[in-house]
Parts: C-alpha cells; sequence; structure tokens
C-alpha cells in the first residue's frame, strides 16, 4: 500500500483523466475478448490503476472481459453504472488506515460515516463496504479487538438489515503497514468470531499474508468462511503476479474456488509497466493467470 492509495481511500477522490488505452476501446461499451472462465469473479482495484480516468477503466475491463473495480467511493458510482461495472468493494466510510475501529476516540465518527455509507451501498445495489481496525499505537491486541467489538455492534445490525457486508482488510504489518492491529487472519478470525454477524468478514489480501504469515493455501481452506473478499498482488514488490516474484496464484485461485466462494477477487498489484499499453497488457495476463 503506498501513500497513494492512503491518499485515494482517505478522500475517496479517485484519479481522472489519462491518455486512452491501447489503439483504440471499443466506445459501445462490449466485451471484446473472450475466452474468460469466469469461475473467479474478477475485479480490480482502482487506485492501482488511476494513470488513466475511471471511465476508462471502465471500458478497459469491459474489453478484457469482466465488470467489476474495487475501492470505488459514492461519488464516482455514477461512472460504473454508465458501464454496468459492478463496486465489487466500496470505500469511504474509514477514517484513514491507521485511525481504525480499535481506537474509542474514533467510534463517533466512524458509525456516522458507516451508517450513512450503509445506506448508500445498500441503495445503489452493492454488498460490500470496507473498514480498517487502525495502528495499535500502543494498545495491546486484545484490547484493539474488546474495543472494535464494541464499536463495529453499533453498525452491525444496520449492515444486516441493509444486506450490507463490513470488510476488515488484513495488512502486513512487516513492510507496508508497520503497526498495524489486524495483521493476521488469526487475530481477525477471532474478531470475526466474537462479533458474530454474517455481515462481518475479512478481505484476505493474499500479498499482505503472504508477507506476515505465509501459508496462503491452507489458510483458505481452513478458514474461508471468514474471508468474504480477496486481493492480489506479487511478492515481493507488490508488483505483477506473474514468474518473478513467489507466489502461484492459478493454485490459490483453485483453493479458493473449492471452498465454493462466489464473491470477487480483485488485482491490487503496482504495474512495473511505463507505457499504458503495457499496463493493459499487465492487467489482462494477471486475469488469464487467475482464470481458473
Amino acid at each position: 500500500m503506498s501513500m497513494t492509495r492512503r491518499n485515494l481511500i482517505k478522500s475517496s477522490i479517485l484519479g481522472a483523466g489519462g491518455l486512452l488505452i491501447g489503439d483504440q476501446i471499443n466506445s459501445e461499451n462490449k466485451v471484446e475478448d473472450k475466452g474468460l472462465e469466469n469461475n473467479i469473479h474478477h475485479s480490480v482495484c482502482h487506485w492501482t490503476y488511476n494513470h488513466i480516468s475511471l471511465d476508462e477503466l471502465c471500458l478497459l475491463v469491459k474489453k478484457i472481459g469482466f465488470s467489476a473495480i474495487d475501492l470505488v467511493g459514492p461519488k464516482d458510482w455514477s461512472v460504473l453504472k454508465r458501464y454496468n461495472v459492478d463496486s465489487s468493494m466500496c470505500n469511504g466510510a474509514e477514517i484513514g488506515l491507521t485511525k481504525g475501529w480499535n481506537d474509542k476516540q474514533y467510534h463517533d465518527q466512524l458509525v456516522k460515516n458507516y451508517s450513512e455509507h450503509i445506506d448508500l451501498v445498500s441503495s445503489a445495489g452493492y454488498k460490500n463496504l470496507i473498514c480498517f481496525s487502525g495502528n495499535r499505537d500502543g494498545k495491546d491486541d486484545e484490547s484493539g479487538m474488546q474495543t472494535c467489538v464494541e464499536g463495529l455492534k453499533k453498525i452491525l445490525l444496520k449492515a444486516e438489515k441493509k444486506g450490507v457486508v463490513i470488510q476488515m482488510e488484513l495488512f502486513n504489518s512487516k513492510i507496508d503497514h508497520k503497526d498495524y492491529m489486524c495483521d493476521s487472519s488469526a487475530w481477525g478470525i477471532e474478531l470475526c468470531k466474537r462479533l458474530d454477524s454474517p455481515n462481518f468478514k475479512l478481505l484476505y489480501d493474499i500479498y499482505h499474508m503472504q508477507i506476515n504469515e505465509g501459508d496462503i493455501i491452507r489458510t483458505i481452506k481452513e478458514h474461508f468462511f471468514y474471508f468474504g473478499h480477496y486481493h492480489t498482488a506479487g511478492v515481493p514488490g507488490r508488483h505483477e503476479i506473474d514468474e518473478s516474484q513467489e507466489l502461484y496464484y492459478p493454485a490459490i485461485m483453485k483453493a479458493i474456488l473449492q471452498t465454493g466462494y462466489k464473491g470477487y477477487v480483485a488485482q491490487e498489484f503496482i504495474p512495473t509497466a511505463k507505457t499504458n499499453i503495457e499496463k493493459e497488457k499487465a492487467l489482462r495476463k494477471a486475469i488469464k493467470t487467475c482464470d481458473v
């Protein structure tokens, strides 16, 4: 996670503008590429492809053969709807990545924000809304968890009534998010158990969990019930999920499918390619890699 995404998520102001991708983009909003199995429901995180406008990204995902974009807030949903693209993981209710539910001083604002956004997500016909634990800042894991439970319980009844799933993202605290509290699947799973709500899940970020704990496939197979969404990226570096990194994503995707998962897997790698055409090819390759 770079400062770019940190700023984008906090403000929910996702970049506009940029050059048109490829030689031509189908202006009629038709899926041009054929051959995706789509057993995996594919998505891509907007912040990693914000070198182009959201309109252009919508056209690109349709061109490749899928119809979802992660981490788009309410002000941009009209763009997604214009192209019949799903907002697969909504954002905009959070205060930030470091200030979250594990600190009572933020509860009043978070409850207000999430109560409003639950209504917005539901009215728009979407399902998932991201949240964050926040940093430890000297708090031990048990007291932080108790505080998360106390705060999240204030919004979960509404989330259940509205059919919205609140999803806390797992981050690594070794490289990218020093001091982040929800940095292990075990901590996140225990939080899910204490909240005991079908409308609270974990966003299992494969990149982050490979760095902090590894054992990806076994964890998915044994604890899939608690995982409501997945993110990808290459390790090390958070770049393309190609032969240069240590994870073998086809096997991971097969493990996810074997659990009966029907949700989205969103690409969240930062492309190393220099040109827009090369970045388009990188996304196309990542989708193909995960399309098992």
